[in-house]
């Protein structure tokens, strides 16, 4: 069902709608995978405990399912450029005016970054393969090369990236299909197969599965990007659910043969101790010849998930400002190319900064900063909309609903019980420094609570318009 184009501020001052259901999910697909299982498959195995760590990348598609879900209705809706902002925008105005959407953008200031981070952290990782002796300046100074570069690349208008993601999508499913098949050319099922007594029971095995969600749920992240380029994308209401739908079902099927291939391929405790898990499987079938050549796949991998999230990323706090819940500075275009510059570049600061962190930490951060005031927030969004705005136009409303909310909802409580103390921590400091921040701001802008809640129910009064 085709929806009807809905005029945002965005169209008018530049974004065009060039991005349809193949390129979409291009680029959820490209983010999604990025370089997430060539250097988690390792983690994984060691917090699981040996095989059946299987069980974790099965958990994580399901709550990406039931999460995708979410976003494809909320998304086909209010196809805005920002996404989750858009979506807190409109539920939560009528009681808490600004706060929500505030507090989201706050937080993603520092969240995508992070996540951009673990994509460079790993891309170094694997030039450890050519370069085994890099020292800790080496390390962290190519690190801050390739931000700038990916940077770079993107300082322009959408349609010259359109070409460029949907080439770096074909070279990430080369690299998963090339480590996957180096894994079945010499595969043992007693390595993928071989479970101990009791693998699958106990305290021990739920409390692996918690830290392995974890894990697994970071791999999946990226099946909503499309949903921050809510403005650029063509037939919005067929594009944004048909993209997320679609990758998050295509990433399922690639990630379980990756994993059952690279768990074949040696014991697990060998898997458990690689750093670069995915160059172990080649050299060990192929040589090292083809391993040195699937390894530069997987850096280019890494680099291209990188790219569409600083791409996807950036729209969030263009959108914010343009509607004066944030710093105005970040609502401004490219004079010549039209995209939010001061948005990428502050962005891309950011995450080289976070490239001096470790990676575990860092994945466990950015999902607990991520879990309260996106995810969970959202799936209340999703509920209160529903009653709220029952007339809004929905060309994509979510199957058996609300059985994927509920599935979603305790997946993402159980993922945030399961991460680390200090990051619990840490994103708990950063919340609440969001809120002290939002107070300041709502005393000078006159807005809520120092004044009346202002209800604008914005895609319900462009289909009157």
């Amino acid at each position: 069902m085709q929806a009807e184009k809905q005029v945002q501020p965005a169209d008018l001052d530049g974004f065009h709608r060039s991005i349809g259901l193949f390129s979409g999910t291009a680029i959820n697909m490209t983010q999604m995978c990025g370089i997430g299982p060539f250097i988690t498959i390792p983690i994984m195995v060691a917090v699981m405990g040996g095989p059946q760590a299987i069980v974790g990348w099965i958990a994580g598609a399901i709550l990406a399912g039931a999460d995708g879900l979410v976003w494809a209705e909320l998304g086909a809706a209010m196809p805005g450029a920002g996404g989750t902002y858009v979506y807190l925008r409109e539920a939560f105005q009528y009681r808490t005016g600004k706060l929500m959407p505030f507090l989201f953008i706050w937080t993603v200031l520092l969240t995508i970054p992070l996540l951009m981070s673990t994509g460079i952290i790993g891309m170094v990782e694997y030039l450890g393969f050519f370069f085994p002796h890099m020292g800790w300046w080496t390390v962290h100074l190519v690190g801050i090369g390739a931000t700038a570069l990916v940077t770079l690349l993107l300082y322009r208008r959408i349609e010259s990236i359109r070409a460029i993601t949907i080439a770096l999508w074909v070279i990430m499913l080369v690299s998963v299909i090339g480590v996957s098949a180096a894994g079945f050319s010499d595969f043992h099922a007693e390595y993928a197969f071989e479970y101990a007594p009791g693998a699958f029971s106990g305290t021990k095995f739920f409390v692996g599965l918690g830290a392995g969600l974890v894990i697994g749920v970071y791999d999946y992240l990226g099946y909503f990007t499309t949903a921050y380029m809510g403005d650029e994308l063509k037939n919005p209401g067929r594009t944004m659910p048909g993209s997320i739908i679609i990758s998050v079902i295509a990433m399922m099927v690639v990630y379980l043969i990756l994993n059952v291939g690279v768990l074949g391929i040696a014991p697990w405790h060998v898997i458990a101790e690689s750093h670069s898990v995915a160059s172990l499987v080649v050299e060990h079938s192929w040589g090292h010849a083809a391993a040195a050549v699937m390894t530069v796949l997987i850096i280019v991998t890494a680099f291209a998930s990188v790219f569409t999230g600083l791409l996807g990323g950036s729209r969030v706090p263009y959108q914010a400002a343009h509607e004066k819940v944030f710093l105005s500075i970040f609502g401004k275009l490219h004079a010549k190319h039209g995209f939010p510059h001061v948005a990428l570049v502050t962005m891309g600061v950011v995450t080289a900064i976070g490239t001096f962190f470790d990676l575990t930490e860092v994945i466990n951060m950015l999902l607990a900063a991520t879990i309260i005031v996106q995810s969970i927030a959202q799936i209340a969004a999703l509920v209160v909309l529903r009653k709220r705005q029952p007339g809004l136009k929905r060309p994509y409303r979510q199957w058996l609903y609300p059985v994927p909310c509920v599935v979603a909802l305790l997946g993402w409580i159980y993922v945030y019980v399961s991460a680390s103390r200090l990051s619990l921590i840490l994103s708990g400091i950063w919340i609440v420094a969001g809120l002290v921040v939002f107070f300041v701001w709502a005393k000078f802008n006159n807005s809520w609570p120092y004044a009346p809640v202002e209800i604008h129910e914005a895609y319900i009064a462009d289909e009157q318009a």
